[in-house]
Order: structure tokens, then C-alpha cells, then sequence
């Protein structure tokens, strides 16, 4: 279960009780502790969207939105925020997605409005590793009940070849090659059929000699 609660004043130690009023009460976790019991696990996040059974495939388009999707598990501290980026593993860039609330679950990258705004540094047509990180950012130490950075999802982005129609002018190269090959193809059948017949010819003519 998450506990999030806003962070002590600045300077503020707790106030002593009245005498005389009983017990203090215990204090309350902050929203962004700087620890818990080390008996308790290490928050993490699962990437629920997309599925990381294989790796998906994105296109660089107009309106081809990618979404990210995850849930926190053992995290006890609830993030200020989660960012993301994606690395490329081919030129090693790394493309700021964004940034989110701790307590989202989602985040959606227009990758077309991207690549429109950021004409300096393209995305390539590769494979990229998400990594995602709390604002400690992401090289912040696994610790009991936060949320460690998570750089296990894979993908892949591509840009689609534009359509074009046969009236302006679209041949298939793989269609003409095979259609160049068969008239080759039927010329060396018939010159073989040819060559059995004659074959079978001049046999018949030497037995009846």
C-alpha cells in the first residue's frame, strides 16, 4: 500500500506534547522519505503497456501515439514525480519523453510531434531502452520502500515509406524481377524438351538398325 503524506516544515522538529496529554502520536511518513525499515522490500515498477514479451514496434507518424503503461509495487514513499526517457542503442541519444505525476499509472509520447520539435537530434529509425526513474533520478540507489529506476522495457521506432499509387508512376522491384526471369525460364524448358526428343529420336533410329 502506497502512504504519501505532504513533507515536514522546513526546520520544524516535532512540537513535545503538553504534559500531561498522554502519548505522543506517531508520526506520519513523509511523501518523500529519506527511508525506511530495512527489512522491507525495494519499490519497483512493472510495465504493463507495452507487453515485454516481445519487443513492440512504433511508428514515427502523424497521430501514432505510444503509451507507456506501469504500476508501482512495494513502493512506500510515493514519487514527486516519474520521468522517462528513451536511449537509443545505436547512437546513444537520450530523448527526454517526460515527466509525470508520482501517482500516474500512464503517459502517452506523441514520437511525430516530437521529431517535428526537435529537428537537431532526430529520432533514428532503431531500438531504444525506457528508462524510468523517480525524481532522485536515474542513477538513485535501490532503497528499501522507493521506487528504483526501471530500465528493463525495449522498443523500437520506424518511419513508414509514403504511399504512392501506380498512376504516379509505383513499380514493384520484386514483382518485375520475377516476371525478367521467366521468359529465361521457359526458353531453357523448351531447349531441354528439345534435347530429350532428339535424344529419344536418334536412340529409337540405332535400334532399328
Amino acid at each position: 500500500m502506497s502512504v504519501a503524506v505532504s513533507p515536514s516544515p522546513s526546520g520544524g522538529s516535532p512540537s513535545p506534547s503538553p504534559s500531561g496529554s498522554g502519548p505522543s502520536p506517531s508520526p506520519s511518513p513523509s511523501a518523500n522519505p529519506t527511508s525506511f525499515a530495512l527489512t522491507l522490500p525495494p519499490g519497483g515498477a512493472t510495465i504493463t503497456q507495452p507487453p515485454q514479451t516481445a519487443t513492440s514496434f512504433f511508428k514515427i507518424a502523424p497521430n501514432a501515439l505510444v503509451t507507456f503503461g506501469w504500476n508501482l509495487t512495494s513502493v512506500l514513499g510515493t514519487p514527486s514525480s516519474i520521468t522517462f526517457a528513451a536511449v537509443c542503442t545505436e547512437n546513444g541519444n537520450t530523448y527526454t519523453i517526460g515527466s509525470v505525476d508520482g501517482k500516474a499509472t500512464n503517459i502517452v509520447w506523441d514520437v511525430f510531434a516530437y521529431q517535428q520539435a526537435n529537428p537537431e537530434t532526430p529520432l533514428a529509425e532503431a531500438e531504444y531502452t525506457l528508462h524510468m526513474y523517480d525524481e532522485r533520478g536515474p542513477s538513485a540507489t535501490i532503497a528499501a520502500g522507493l521506487m528504483s529506476p526501471n530500465d528493463q522495457l525495449q522498443f523500437a521506432l520506424y518511419t513508414p515509406q509514403p504511399y504512392t499509387p501506380l498512376a504516379s508512376g509505383w513499380t514493384c522491384t520484386g514483382c518485375s524481377g520475377a516476371l525478367a526471369t521467366r521468359p529465361q525460364a521457359a526458353t531453357f524448358a523448351l531447349l531441354v524438351t528439345l534435347l530429350v526428343g532428339v535424344l529419344s529420336a536418334v536412340g529409337v533410329l540405332r535400334r532399328r538398325v
